[in-house]
């Protein structure tokens, strides 16, 4: 008999639909009912369609239960009947599919649709808002689309929900709950307070939180509207104005009453007019998924007149006028297998999750990160827990938390290390961030190797075989120790002839000369990166000021905290000796256009009034002409240099846009914005005077 696979998703018999059936309804009850299914979107997606391609071929096999055709696979649950269905949406996966869908909806309104709603798809739960007289008086899920469960209690803990709207009107508000990344992990670190089982990802903290009633504690979550309607008790003029009017015009009114709508995002609603325009937006909006704040799996393209809809009508499921274009999963679950502890440069103990291999949007994921100790514990993750994994865009992928309701009893517990696993000496675990005793001492090759790189000192010829060779030589200790190397000591390495020496000896001479910014980001200090060196340097412009110091004045540096200023100081103070040998091989210490005040120790940056005084500059795609062979790094200290402040993501703070080839999402939304964009030749003759 053969039986199918989820990973397959082909139904060979009548046995393998039956037992797919079995599997679809039981992950949609679980689903649907508190947002723990065991299968992911994907998965559930797949066995949908192999479900419905089997029915298709054998209507006369079709089983009563099955979940094809129903809203919520059948299985929702709720007593509060809905004054108009609360549906389901059919999905297409491809431009082809959605074509094909755009032209049979056309067919049957016998006309062009004029115009599409194209909006985010949320990953939450649907729920209907009552308001009586602009008051939110009931909460309602969609249930089995004809009747829902009263929430109610969930009231005053939805943000984008007021309880008063700004009219007194009697409607009907449609949208969706959900958590954003910031509640979420507030949620578990809550719910871990109180001795709860972890969430496995932001819908299921959702859908639990929601039903809710008997909770010692309180979650916040998030309301986005996508929908209004009248309810029977609605002024005659209101209802014929909800109904009659498109659908954008309705979503402008009840942003007019209040209500938070995907219009507050980086993802706003866009009416377009063509198939195509609504495919650039689909790009458009797929490419802003990694950088938002919430979850969501696809785009939802509505008809946007009502006339159009009202042509179109309902199936029993899902609207004939609304589709959902589903995107790749960027969540999916797996098995934990092990645990690695890895050691960086600056001697910080990472543990790694090894995972049982699984494809995510394209790509076959084996590791994920899991932060530090704390975060293992506060997750309660396990050896051989199914886990669910999370990878948006080129983010590193994370483990969101163990799948809790699958465990078996034979995961094991995390062993962590008690000393350290690169070379033996103890632990300081006195931060969450467990670390090397040693410090940077205990990964010399990798501190080495670090401070040597393009973007800090850039010394050629440095690699990472050459650093070995050097350390295991007993020729250097720290990364300081490099400009005191001598012709002799190099020849005594193994394949380093009198040229090779020589062409180091030039290319470490010449890394003397590199600005502050460089030689304190080469340091590697903790709490501090390649744009806070940056805008360390050019705010006390020598290091004698870096180094003199304290927390206050550290924290007066844009984007260091009251936490992280005494941490940099106490780092700069380990580095003393390092820095003190910097200093007597005569490594520069200044930053160029910064001159230090007398007084207030801040400096003074010559460019203050320069071409970019003031704005924050983002700088996407390849780069030609007279920026061609500039890094990213490289750009960012043009930016700044020229009195402007460097950022790699597009906001409403965004003041100008290098958009070179190949430029795609972030130029998508720094249009929505109205932010000025420029080509790599227009910046370059803005800030023509800086360039090397």
């Amino acid at each position: 008999m053969a039986v199918m696979t989820i990973t397959d998703a082909v139904i060979a018999d009548n046995a393998g639909y039956a037992q797919a059936v079995e599997t679809a309804v039981k992950a949609a009850a679980a689903y649907y009912g508190g947002g723990d299914s065991a299968l992911d979107d994907d998965a559930y997606d797949r066995l949908i369609r192999a479900i419905t391609a089997w029915e298709t071929d054998h209507p006369e096999q079709i089983v009563p239960g099955s979940p094809t055709g129903k809203v919520a696979g059948g299985v929702g649950q709720g007593d509060v009947p809905h004054t108009q269905p609360m549906l389901s949406l059919d999905n297409v996966f491809s431009l082809e599919q959605f074509t094909a869908w755009a032209a049979s909806l056309e067919r049957r309104i016998g006309r062009p649709v004029q115009a599409w709603s194209v909006e985010p798809k949320l990953d939450g739960l649907a729920i209907a808002a009552r308001y009586r007289d602009g008051r939110l008086v009931q909460l309602i899920t969609r249930g089995n689309g004809t009747a829902g469960e009263d929430v109610s209690h969930a009231i005053g803990t939805l943000n984008g929900l007021p309880g008063q709207l700004a009219e007194p009107v009697t409607v009907e508000v449609r949208g969706e709950v959900l958590m954003t990344s910031v509640q979420f992990e507030t949620a578990l670190a809550v719910r871990a307070q109180h001795g709860g089982e972890p969430f496995a990802n932001p819908r299921n903290a959702a859908a639990g939180t929601l039903r809710a009633r008997d909770r010692a504690y309180r979650l916040e979550m998030t309301f986005f509207g996508y929908g209004c309607l009248p309810l029977p008790t609605t002024d005659t003029e209101l209802a014929e104005r909800l109904t009659g009017s498109s659908h954008s015009e309705v979503m402008a009114c009840i942003v007019g009453w209040g209500v938070q709508t995907a219009a507050a995002t980086d993802v706003p609603g866009r009416t377009v007019t063509s198939v195509l325009a609504v495919q650039d937006r689909v790009e458009e909006l797929a490419g802003l998924r990694a950088d938002l704040s919430f979850g969501i799996d696809g785009i939802v393209i509505k008809a946007d007149l009502a006339a159009d809809r009202q042509a179109a009508g309902s199936g029993s499921r899902a609207p004939r006028w609304a589709i959902a274009w589903k995107l790749p999963a960027v969540e999916k679950i797996t098995r934990l297998l092990d645990v690695e502890w890895n050691v960086g440069r600056t001697g910080i103990i990472a543990p790694r999750a090894v995972l049982e291999p699984v494809e995510i949007d394209g790509s076959v994921i084996t590791y994920a990160t899991l932060h530090n100790p704390a975060d293992i514990t506060r997750r309660d993750l396990r050896i051989g827990d199914q886990v669910m994994v999370y990878k948006a865009g080129d983010i590193i992928p994370r483990i969101e938390a163990p799948v809790a309701h699958l465990r078996t009893g034979a995961e094991q517990p995390i062993v962590f290390p008690e000393t350290c696993p690169q070379c033996g000496s103890g632990i300081d675990a006195s931060e969450q961030r467990w670390r090397c005793e040693r410090g940077r001492d205990c990964h010399l090759v990798a501190s080495v190797s670090y401070a040597v790189g393009r973007d800090q000192l850039d010394i050629e010829g440095l690699g990472l075989t050459r650093v070995v060779q050097l350390t295991d030589a007993g020729l250097i200790s720290d990364f300081a120790d490099l400009f005191s190397l001598t012709r002799d000591a190099l020849l005594g390495l193994e394949r380093m002839g009198p040229t090779s020496a020589d062409n180091l000896l030039a290319a470490i001479e010449q890394a003397k000369a590199r600005p502050l910014s460089r030689v304190l980001c080469a340091l590697g200090v903790r709490g501090t990166g390649r744009s806070m060196s940056r805008r360390v340097a050019r705010h006390f412009a020598t290091m004698e000021a870096v180094r003199a110091a304290d927390a206050d004045a550290m924290q007066q540096v844009d984007g260091i905290g009251i936490e992280k200023a005494p941490v940099i100081v106490a780092e700069l103070a380990q580095l003393a000796p390092v820095i003190d040998k910097l200093i007597a091989a005569g490594v520069n210490t200044t930053e160029p256009g910064a001159t230090p005040l007398a007084g207030n120790g801040a400096a003074h940056t010559a460019e203050a009034a320069g071409p970019l005084h003031g704005m924050t500059v983002v700088v996407t795609g390849a780069m030609t002409g007279p920026l061609e062979q500039l890094g990213r790094n490289q750009m960012n200290e043009l930016i700044e240099q020229a009195g402007g402040r460097s950022s790699s993501s597009v906001s409403k703070r965004t003041s100008l846009l290098v958009a070179g080839e190949g430029a795609g999402a972030k130029r998508a939304k720094a249009e929505d914005l109205g932010i000025r964009i420029v080509s790599p030749g227009e910046f370059a003759e803005l800030i023509a005077d800086l360039l090397p």
